[in-house]
């Protein structure tokens, strides 16, 4: 399991996913699917969001199953900047599609 704040056009979500990586093709085909083709993507500590979300954590999480790969946790851009300090992300992934 992994979460990570996706930047789009529309503003930042907060996902927990099964990819192991964000340039993974089918990731980045998800997120397509998803009308998401350009984003930009860093890891949160997946310790650090079952710490803020709680039960919501929780019942996200046990909503991912082996072929649902992919969850929103929160999708409140302005929740996920005052929760989520940018020192307890990792290194950006940035996406522009073709």
């Amino acid at each position: 399991m992994k979460a990570g704040v996706i930047y789009t056009g529309s503003g930042p979500i907060l996902i927990l996913t099964t990819y192991h990586d964000f340039s993974d093709p089918k990731f980045i085909e998800k997120l397509t699917q998803k009308g998401i083709t350009k984003f930009i993507a860093q890891e949160v500590n997946i310790d650090l969001c079952k710490e803020k979300y709680g039960v919501h954590y929780t019942v996200v999480k046990n909503d991912v199953k082996e072929t649902d790969d992919l969850r929103i946790l929160d999708y409140n851009g302005h929740h996920i900047f005052l929760t989520i300090p940018f020192s307890e992300m990792g290194e950006p992934f940035k996406y522009e599609g073709e």
